[in-house]
């Protein structure tokens, strides 16, 4: 499970930014292509945030859909999986969205 790793970057990175703050709240993107699992994440947070600025947190975690476009038609689709099919018949995708993993945001106290 390579989520607990990702978890404690994400703990290390909001706890160094906040400094001796508590934290109250964490947003986090993460793509639906990105073979991250938003409730690894949510279960690692409890565990990682234990005697940190974030123990007491909220965490969210905006589930961003994958999306493509044509290399051919420029047509942008929805993406379910990291290729897909244009209606053009092209398969040549390039994804755009949904593949990634950010911290959107931090709220402390």
């Amino acid at each position: 499970m390579h989520e607990l790793g990702i978890t404690r970057n994400i703990v290390a990175i909001v706890s160094e930014n906040a400094g001796d703050r508590p934290v109250s709240r964490i947003t986090l993107d993460i793509g639906k292509l990105s073979a991250i699992m938003p409730d690894a994440i949510r279960f690692c947070f409890d565990i990682c945030s234990k005697n940190t600025p974030l123990e007491n947190a909220r965490l969210e975690i905006n589930e961003i859909p994958g999306q493509g476009r044509c290399d051919i038609c420029g047509n942008t689709i929805e993406l379910e999986q990291p290729f897909g099919q244009c209606e053009c018949g092209s398969r040549r995708i390039t994804c755009i969205a949904g593949d990634e993993m950010k911290i959107r945001e931090m709220e402390v106290i």
